[in-house]
C-alpha cells in the first residue's frame, strides 16, 4: 500500500505548509498515487520518475506489542542510484525536513538548502549499523535529530534517554525528539526537558508511519511561523500537533486516515490533548 517516509509526512505537513517533496519513484507509482499528494496541495515537481524501475519498499510484521516491530524487507530499489537535484524552489525553502533514507542522500539535499532556519533528521537502525559515521555527520549539520528513544541509546551508547540526547546535542543540533510509539515523545534542548504522552486511543490498527506522520506535524507546525523566533514555547506547541496528528494516523491502515483527516478535527483532539496533560499545583506542607 501507499507509505514511506515523505508521503506520511507530507500528508501531515500539508495541513500547515506548503510541502515540496523530494525523492524518485518507479513505474508501480502512478497517477493516483501523485493525486494522493496533489489533492493535499503538495508540489510533486522534484519527484523523479524512474523508467523500468520500482519504488522503495519495506514490509514488516509488529507484534501483540504494538511498539516492536520485526523489519521483512528494506529493498532500495530506485534510491540505491538516486542523485538529489532539488529545483530552486526547494532549494530556497524555508524548513527542511530529511527523512529516513541513507545519510548520504540527507547530505546532499543538505547542501542544497543552506538557507532554511530549521532543519530536521529521521533515521532508523539500520543507517545506524551499517553508515553510523555518514550518519553522525548528517546530524552534525541540521537543527533537530528526530529518533526513536532505543535508536537514540544505539547511536550513541548511552544508556538512558537523558545522556543519549545530551551527545547528541553536543554534535550539534540544538534539539533532539526522542519518539516512545504508545508512550508519548519527548523533546530536549540544552536547556529543558519536555514530554507528552500519545494521545489516548483504545483502537490502534497500525502503527506504520506514525512517526513520520508526527515529525509532519512538529516540523509543519514550525514552518507555519515563518516570522516568530524557534523558542521553548513554540516548540512544545509542535509537538502537540504532531502528538495529534500521530494519533490519526494509527486508527487506520497506511494513509487511510490522514488522507481524509480535517483541520477541525486537529483542532479538537490538540485541545483535548491540552485539557488531559494539565493540571493546576495546590501548594501544602510536606513532613520532614
Amino acid at each position: 500500500m501507499l507509505g514511506g517516509s515523505a508521503v506520511h509526512f507530507a500528508l501531515a505537513a500539508s495541513f500547515f505548509d506548503t510541502v515540496r517533496v523530494v525523492g524518485p519513484v518507479g513505474d508501480d507509482f502512478g497517477a493516483a498515487e501523485l493525486g494522493v499528494l496533489e489533492q493535499r496541495g503538495i508540489q510533486t515537481a522534484d519527484i523523479e520518475r524512474v523508467e523500468g524501475g520500482k519504488t522503495f519498499f519495506w514490509s514488516g510484521v509488529y507484534g501483540w506489542d504494538l511498539n516492536d516491530r520485526q523489519t521483512l524487507v528494506t529493498d532500495l530499489n530506485v534510491f540505491a542510484d538516486f542523485v538529489p537535484k532539488l529545483s530552486p524552489e526547494s532549494r530556497d525553502c524555508d524548513v527542511l525536513f530529511l527523512a529516513n533514507i541513507q545519510p548520504d542522500l540527507q547530505r546532499q539535499v543538505r547542501d542544497q538548502c543552506g538557507g532554511a532556519r530549521f532543519v530536521a533528521l529521521d533515521s532508523m537502525n539500520l543507517w545506524i549499523e551499517i553508515a553510523k559515521e555518514s550518519l553522525i555527520a548528517a546530524i552534525s549539520s541540521v537543527d533537530c535529530l528526530i529518533l526513536n528513544d532505543s535508536e537514540l541509546r544505539q547511536l550513541t551508547g548511552q544508556p538512558n534517554l537523558v545522556r543519549a540526547a545530551a551527545k547528541v546535542l553536543e554534535w550539534g543540533p540544538r534539539v533532539v525528539v526522542a519518539k516512545q510509539g504508545e508512550y508519548g515523545a519527548a523533546l530536549i534542548t540544552r536547556d529543558s526537558f519536555f514530554a507528552l504522552p500519545a494521545f489516548p486511543l483504545e483502537d490502534v490498527l497500525d502503527p506504520t508511519g506514525a512517526g513520520d506522520t508526527f515529525a509532519g506535524g512538529f516540523v509543519g507546525y514550525i514552518a507555519a511561523h515563518p516570522d516568530q523566533e524557534i523558542t521553548d514555547e513554540l516548540l512544545r506547541r509542535a509537538m502537540a500537533y504532531g502528538t495529534a496528528l500521530a494519533s490519526f494516523n494509527v486508527e487506520d491502515f497506511g494513509i487511510e486516515r490522514v488522507a481524509r483527516l480535517t483541520a477541525a478535527e486537529i483542532g479538537e483532539r490538540v485541545a483535548e490533548l491540552g485539557r488531559i496533560t494539565q493540571f493546576v499545583d495546590k501548594p501544602l506542607t510536606l513532613r520532614d
